[in-house]
């Protein structure tokens, strides 16, 4: 079994669509949600939303590149690139025949899907865009990252809801870990903020209309956010061999289903996939320091999350710093355990702890250490990046320090 580690990220997000401009934001707790700016919000009731903004896709793709790519799959693309930059590797022919590119998404092609209607419904046309079908794929993604960087390895894409990003990498994980791939690229993208979606999310009732604030007494719920993160993953000893800059390792990787309500979380199920992944890793609760939590911001979901780190960890849950990324980019759906996956490994690499920020006075029901507001500096061997999906499909990354 090969021992697998991170050696490149590439993010596309709300607070920067560079490695440095993504981890400072986290560690300054500077949120990406405002206005909703870039679709029209007159027939929304929420107006907020964690945009990719000031972003022109003409900057880096061709005119026919992007006839054929919802914003999505662009996302994706601009992210792969980034990542296979940072590590500094030269994909060659022959290595480019088996790396895989595992590319989670909860939606897929949002915007066309939107677009099209728009021209049905409410213009009459009888024609919609001539590539619709190919835009709107949950696969564009990693079909456009293996076009635009020529690699021709295991491809597919995981549609997961919010837990899609978390199976890509964790999946990839294993490929590489077994042989089956040498190496690969993983991740999700998510671009899901248009006036259907918004929509559809408001007839749940789970969306905040002022800021995300997860685990504080007051969240009142969740704030869509859009983006992309990619990772490299190699084995490690190919990565020291060629003196690629090691980010972390990846150790486990454990999902499970909760076969129970469609929407509601539940602490067995998610506190099953938390403890295969610790199996996984040979990680004996004690040695975690950090969880990068799923922190939704919901009432219902921190609350279940916090008890299942009780479960799980026991006292030891007293002594983890835990902490959510989503007040700073919102929920960006598939692409949230990627994005957040890529700030667990800058949290081991820095060992630094990135606040929850937005926090406003402690809950009862949510009484452990989820660094508020405040970034923390402080020694960190081993972490997991948990993903809590609708469905009940749970995903529990585990990472330790290189």
């Amino acid at each position: 079994m090969n021992r697998v580690v991170v050696t490149g990220v590439g993010v596309v997000s709300p607070v920067g669509n560079t490695r440095d401009e993504y981890w400072s934001a986290l560690v300054e707790g500077r949120s990406g949600i405002g206005p909703i700016e870039n679709i029209p919000t007159e027939r929304l009731v929420c107006k907020i939303a964690a945009e990719v903004r000031n972003f022109d896709p003409k900057a880096h793709l061709d005119s026919k590149q992007l006839g054929l790519m919802d914003r999505f799959a662009v996302f994706a693309v601009l992210a792969a690139r980034a990542a296979v930059k940072d590590s500094g590797l030269e994909i060659d022919e022959e290595t480019a025949l088996d790396t895989a590119t595992i590319i989670g998404t909860g939606v897929g092609g949002q915007n066309t899907i939107d677009d099209s209607y728009l021209r049905l419904y409410g213009q009459n046309s009888s024609k919609v865009h001539p590539f619709t079908v190919p835009r709107l794929m949950p696969n564009a993604a990693a079909s456009h990252v293996t076009m635009d960087l020529k690699l021709r390895g295991p491809t597919f894409s995981i549609v997961s809801a919010c837990a899609s990003g978390t199976h890509a990498i964790g999946t990839a994980f294993h490929m590489v870990r077994s042989g089956q791939a040498p190496l690969a690229l993983a991740g999700g993208s998510e671009a899901c903020i248009t006036v259907g979606g918004v929509k559809t999310w408001e007839a749940l009732r789970v969306l905040a209309t002022e800021a995300c604030r997860p685990f504080s007494k007051g969240r009142n719920g969740l704030v869509l956010g859009e983006g992309a993160a990619m990772l490299v993953l190699e084995r490690r000893d190919s990565a020291i061999a060629r003196g690629a800059t090691i980010y972390c390792e990846i150790t486990g990787f454990g999902m499970t289903a909760d076969a129970g309500d469609i929407t509601s979380p539940d602490a067995f199920g998610a506190g099953r996939a938390i403890k295969a992944a610790l199996r996984d890793a040979k990680l004996d609760p004690s040695g975690i320091d950090y969880v990068n939590a799923h922190g939704t911001g919901t009432t219902i979901n921190d609350k279940t999350e916090t008890q299942v780190l009780k479960d799980v960890f026991g006292e030891h849950a007293r002594k983890l710093a835990i902490s959510s990324n989503k007040a700073v980019l919102g929920h960006s759906l598939g692409a949230a355990g990627a994005l957040e996956a890529v700030a667990t490994a800058m949290t081991l690499r820095e060992q630094i702890a990135p606040p929850t920020a937005n926090y406003l006075e402690p809950d009862p029901e949510c009484d452990l250490d989820v660094v508020p507001n405040v970034a923390r500096k402080m020694p960190i061997r081993a972490a997991i990046s948990n993903s809590f999906a609708f469905g009940g499909l749970n995903a529990v990354l585990a990472f330790a320090k290189h």
